[in-house]
């Protein structure tokens, strides 16, 4: 066990490593946050930060050397690069777990070697791969990197054949993965935490609404559609967390379709679809990371409410921070990270309903 009082690095220092940060502080933690940016929002709420490049070996190595253990909150980090760090500090969750869900086409073949059910897909190289893609599985579907991108980014819908060469140009000539559609009724995620010696606990399954690829929205209980789905999903969950022997929260996230869930992707890391569990579970995601990378018991993970609502605060709408106030059920987390860009997470509010 790491035992309260020692210093836990955490790699990145977004909203993800405040959060992650605040929850060490609450058990007793110091916090030491490693990331490129002159002021990272994670670093208002930590003991120390040392500004470094991802790739920069030798500082991370410094870093290692002033923190108990690490993690990492940021999955577009180079993968050689945190197993650089593993090898000088215990680091969790493993860097494997990194390499795969960096890697789509890697990713969806590792899930579907544990009997997940995935989109129909094919590796994209060049606009001639593409053309063949489309002709094998068919229209409409989705082109996107097979490497990074998030929120969105990194991606282009196909409605046609007619728009292969429009949305490869806009991909760079980076190898890619094209995606049939999938026939679905709505969108979820399962976070899971697990510790190192195999113990595990997962969460209330939220649905997921998003608006132009950003989540918008999470809403737990999910609903029936996707109750009925969630012991599948949790069991697939559990099946990648024990491959990977993975330390830490995961997440996966899925679409309720008419043959079951059908995995989208996962993140090895805490998860924005998870923030409703600060308040509305009895441990949030940030605690059970905190718990697992640190040895210590997983805690409870059931509901404080009959219902949760979480809503993203994007770009302008974090200055309606008076309303939400005003709202007795409503408990508001800005991050501070100064420019409220369109798009951009400046916060999210929680809705509990007793």
């Amino acid at each position: 066990m790491i035992a309260p009082g020692s210093t836990i690095g955490i790699v990145g220092g977004g909203q993800l490593g405040r959060m992650l940060a605040m929850a060490a502080a609450q058990m007793g933690y110091r916090v030491h946050i490693y990331a490129p940016d002159e002021a990272p929002c994670a670093g208002e709420v930590s003991a120390v930060t040392t500004r470094g490049e991802y790739d920069d070996l030798d500082a991370l190595g410094r870093f290692a050397k002033s923190v108990d253990v690490a993690t990492f909150e940021f999955e577009n980090i180079d993968a050689g690069a945190l197993a650089y760090l593993a090898e000088h500090v215990r680091l969790y969750p493993p860097p494997r777990a990194l390499e795969i869900a960096q890697d789509r086409l890697a990713e969806k073949g590792f899930v579907s070697d544990l009997g997940g059910r995935t989109a129909p897909y094919a590796a994209v190289e060049n606009e001639a791969d593409l053309r063949a893609a489309i002709a094998k599985i068919g229209t409409p579907g989705i082109l996107k990197t097979n490497r990074f991108g998030y929120d969105g980014k990194g991606q282009a819908r196909i409605s046609s054949p007619d728009d292969a060469t429009s949305a490869w140009a806009t991909m760079n000539g980076v190898p890619c993965v094209y995606e049939g559609f999938v026939s679905f009724q709505a969108e979820f995620s399962l976070l899971v935490a697990r510790a190192d010696d195999g113990s595990s606990v997962s969460y209330p399954v939220p649905k997921n609404e998003h608006d132009h690829g950003i989540l918008a929205r999470s809403i737990v209980p999910a609903g029936t559609a996707i109750d009925a789905q969630a012991r599948e999903a949790t069991a697939l969950a559990l099946k990648v967390a024990a491959a990977l022997d993975y330390v830490g929260l995961l997440t996966l996230e899925f679409f309720a379709s008419p043959d079951g869930p059908v995995f989208n992707e996962m993140a090895p890391r805490v998860h924005n679809s998870g923030h409703w569990t600060i308040e509305g579970a009895r441990t949030s995601q940030f605690e059970n990371h905190i718990r697992a990378v640190c040895g210590l018991p997983l805690g409870d993970t059931t509901l404080t409410a009959a219902r949760v609502e979480m809503h993203n605060l994007l770009g302008q709408q974090v200055d309606q921070w008076s309303t939400i106030l005003s709202d007795p059920h409503a408990h508001m987390h800005i991050y501070g990270k100064g420019e409220a860009r369109d798009g951009r997470k400046m916060g999210h509010v929680t809705r509990l309903v007793l």
